[in-house]
């Protein structure tokens, strides 16, 4: 038996497919905080976020056609955002870090016995400062639920960058958040 999704928001996006800015605007504030997040969980900077936020609303609305509802609005809206921020980190190369570039920064790392409690502002902030590959495949897999096959797809890596990226983003969110708690 196959699942059928319900769209609490059909009425707006048939209003959105007649090109009715006032139900594009509501479409917009309803998503655009979530959106925003993804966005920004992959780019890693709020400028890029914003820039791809609004891409992603653009195309989405120029697609709109496109969207056969059977997945919710939002799961595929987010769909287009992460696509969108996925070709913008890749587009501009912030430091994309492979595998067969990195320097065995992780190993100077000893992990501590015992895990100790960090706040959610520092490991936010520990994020940012991870390289944009790092934080790539840390969001995809940690945030937006991708496993690593997916992952690898996305980002036309193999499977095993894609899990050895994840292990080296943890040890160096780990060494950037200790770092921060024992000098910060």
């Amino acid at each position: 038996m196959k699942a059928t999704t319900v769209n609490i928001h059909a009425d707006l996006i048939a209003r959105c497919r007649d090109d009715d800015r006032a139900a594009q605007f509501e479409i917009y504030n309803l998503y655009n905080k979530a959106m925003f997040n993804t966005a920004l969980r992959i780019t890693g900077d709020m400028d890029d976020a914003e820039d791809v936020l609004q891409e992603a609303f653009v195309s989405a609305f120029q697609k709109l056609d496109s969207y056969r509802e059977d997945a919710s609005f939002g799961a595929w809206l987010k769909r287009i955002v992460i696509n969108k921020a996925l070709n913008h980190v890749q587009k501009v190369k912030k430091d994309l870090m492979l595998v067969e570039d990195i320097k065995e920064e992780a190993s100077e790392y000893e992990p501590e016995k015992t895990e100790p409690n960090y706040s959610v502002d520092q490991i936010k902030n520990a994020i940012k400062l991870l390289p944009s590959g790092f934080r790539t495949v840390l969001s995809l897999y940690l945030f937006e639920g991708y496993d690593h096959k997916e992952i690898s797809e996305i980002l036309g890596v193999t499977e095993s960058t894609s899990k050895s990226q994840y292990k080296r983003a943890k040890d160096k969110l780990k060494m950037i958040v200790t770092q921060e708690v024992n000098y910060g």
